[in-house]
């Protein structure tokens, strides 16, 4: 059977786009691409750049305020002017738009700038009606935000609308305890909105070191946002020209503006999934083989809308891998288990990799190295935040199981130490490791002794059952 392309991606997004590059320039595969909003998807156009970017502006008064503990006299961050930084947020994006829209058309690729859906294991239709065959599909169109299912939470904002703000309010409520919801939490803050984030849970960043969480929590209330655990709006109403949140504790409030940061899901609303036969999850995550194959030969699925690890990187090596394998003959998959990440709140960072102390404590056999210190760079300039490095090690092979880093650029010190516990570091490959002095990250080196351990645990007790004499003894 003759086809159109030889790969047709449905899903402009990180992980769609590199699928769809790498097969068309190192493999010659003809490739089209279907994107129904902007190519970048969610991490370039609503996530991670333009998040990251917020985070710097978000961090301009702390700056000139350490400025000033070092001797800077007038330092002053002055009035944050929205539409400034909207417009060179905006053109920003466009370059970068445009940067990956080059990127598989200069690879040979064809982009169609509209929804998709499947019709049969190797057709896809498109919005205008058009019918395209392909060998192989590949579906990238990662997730979309997960409302809470209250009544008139239409009147709240989602993530994505953070950055096409008309201009930032006056007092907002951020509902969640995620990375989203703290990161977000953060901007608006740093930003001048008098924030509150309420989350139902006791904590935030639910799976994430236990360590890092309180941190995190401690930190988000020291820099003036009201955290309010244990609470969540159970409806939202009009108020004037604001939004009145009633909360299940019985309170009520009014807000400029009401932020939901509850959980994202796979995007696979108008797919045609079901009625293929595709098998998806209970989250409606497309569920795949290592290889990202679905249940159907010749579908696909990478990135967000499978749910495995929900991050950029992720998904890029995961497309990469795709193309490598279905069209290079070289059978790659992707390991998830070790796999870092950072939350970018401010002036500190949370950095992970590997295993949890709660996943430690459960597991035992482990060791728990813990620094925490005031780091000399804030420290001078009269700040008392403290900054956390924390290793998991097991106890017996003295491997490192795991890295949790809270302090200011956390998340690039992850990503060094992600390398070395990738290639099976111990304990003594750190030990031996000598210092660069005066940094933060030294101290990952020069912990020796473990500030606690964690114990296999015993076995529990029970009463020898009686034997049935009948039956046979094996």
């Amino acid at each position: 059977m003759t086809f159109d392309y030889d790969l047709f991606v449905i899903g402009g997004g990180s992980g769609g786009v590199r699928a769809g590059r790498i097969a068309a320039s190192e493999y010659g595969a003809k490739v089209g691409l279907a994107e129904e909003s902007r190519m970048g998807g969610t991490c370039v156009i609503r996530g991670c750049v333009p998040k990251k970017l917020m985070i710097f502006a978000a961090s301009a008064p702390d700056a000139a305020a350490e400025a000033q503990g070092y001797g800077w006299t007038g330092a002053d961050a002055g009035r944050f002017d929205w539409d400034v930084f909207r417009a060179r947020l905006d053109a920003e994006l466009t370059r970068l738009e445009g940067a990956y829209t080059r990127g598989l058309e200069s690879a040979g690729g064809t982009i169609y700038k509209q929804r998709a859906h499947l019709i049969d294991p190797h057709t896809v239709g498109l919005a205008d009606g058009q019918r395209i065959t392909a060998k192989h599909i590949l579906i990238a169109v990662g997730g979309r935000p997960h409302l809470p299912g209250i009544e008139g939470q239409e009147l709240g904002m989602i993530s994505d609308d953070l950055f096409t703000m008309d201009r930032v309010p006056g007092r907002v409520l951020v509902v969640g305890g995620g990375f989203i919801a703290c990161e977000f939490a953060t901007i608006l803050n740093g930003l001048g909105a008098e924030t509150v984030l309420a989350y139902r849970g006791d904590k935030v960043l639910r799976g994430f070191d236990r360590d890092g969480r309180d941190l995190v929590t401690a930190q988000l209330d020291e820099i003036g946002v009201d955290v309010r655990l244990g609470l969540s709006p159970l409806r939202l109403g009009k108020d004037g020209a604001g939004v009145r949140a009633h909360f299940n504790d019985g309170s009520a409030e009014s807000f400029d503006a009401v932020m939901f940061a509850t959980g994202r899901a796979p995007y696979i609303k108008g797919l045609g999934l079901a009625e293929l036969g595709v098998h998806c999850g209970p989250k409606g995550e497309i569920l795949v083989d290592k290889y990202s194959q679905t249940n159907i030969p010749s579908i696909f699925a990478v990135g967000d809308v499978t749910d495995r690890v929900n991050l950029t990187p992720v998904a890029i090596r995961e497309g990469h891998s795709f193309a490598d394998t279905v069209f290079g003959g070289q059978p790659r998959f992707v390991d998830h288990d070790l796999v870092a990440s950072a939350v970018y709140t401010r002036p500190h960072e949370l950095a992970s990799i590997g295993m949890t102390e709660d996943e430690a404590e459960a597991r035992g056999g482990v060791e728990i190295y813990d620094a925490r210190f005031r780091p000399m760079r804030s420290l001078f300039a009269g700040s008392d935040a403290r900054v956390m490095m924390k290793l998991v090690v097991d106890a017996e092979t003295c491997r490192v199981l795991g890295c949790h880093i809270f302090g200011p650029e956390a998340g690039e010190m992850i990503q060094l130490v992600a390398i070395a516990i990738g290639m099976g570091a111990t304990k003594a490959d750190l030990d031996r490791t000598i210092a660069v002095h005066p940094t933060l990250a030294e101290e990952l080196v020069t912990m020796r002794q473990p500030t606690r351990r964690h114990d296999v645990p015993e076995p529990p007790e029970h009463d020898a059952p009686e034997r049935d004499m009948a039956a046979p003894q094996l």
